[in-house]
C-alpha cells in the first residue's frame, strides 16, 4: 500500500542540464526500502533546472528550494568545496535532505553521486 509507505526527504544536487532520467535514477536507487519521498530538496539555484523539475513531477512531489547560505549553516558529514565554489555551499543534497526533513531529522543515505547528480535522504 502506497499510503504505508514511510515518507522521506530527498536532497538533490546536480550540473546545470542534467536530465529527469538521470535525477530519477539515482532518487530510486538512494530511497530506502518501503519508502516514499515526500519532496525533492535542493538549491535555489537548481530549484528551476528542468531535470529535477520533470523529476519531481514525475515522483509526484514538489521540489523545495533553499538559498545557499541556509544551506551552508547545516552540518553535513561530506562537504565539498568543489560544490561550495560552484553554488555557494558546501553541501547541496545532504543539507537540503536535512533541512526538508526537520529538526531531528538524520541522514537516511547519505550523499551518493552519479554522473551529474547528487542524491541524500533524511528522515
Amino acid at each position: 500500500m502506497a499510503d504505508a509507505a514511510r515518507r522521506v526527504w530527498v536532497g538533490v544536487g546536480a550540473r546545470p542540464g542534467v536530465g529527469a532520467d538521470e535525477v530519477l535514477a539515482l532518487v530510486t536507487r538512494c530511497l530506502p526500502a518501503g519508502a516514499r519521498p515526500a519532496l525533492l530538496a535542493t538549491v535555489t539555484a537548481r530549484a528551476s533546472e528542468p531535470g529535477i523539475v520533470a523529476a519531481g513531477v514525475r515522483l509526484g512531489v514538489p521540489v523545495r528550494a533553499y538559498g545557499a547560505p541556509e544551506l551552508a549553516r547545516v552540518a553535513v558529514p561530506h562537504p565539498s568545496v568543489a560544490v561550495g565554489a560552484a553554488v555557494g555551499t558546501a553541501s547541496v543534497a545532504e543539507a537540503a535532505a536535512l533541512l526538508a526533513a526537520g529538526a531531528g531529522a538524520v541522514l537516511l543515505v547519505p550523499k551518493r553521486v552519479s554522473g551529474r547528480v547528487t542524491c541524500a535522504v533524511a528522515g
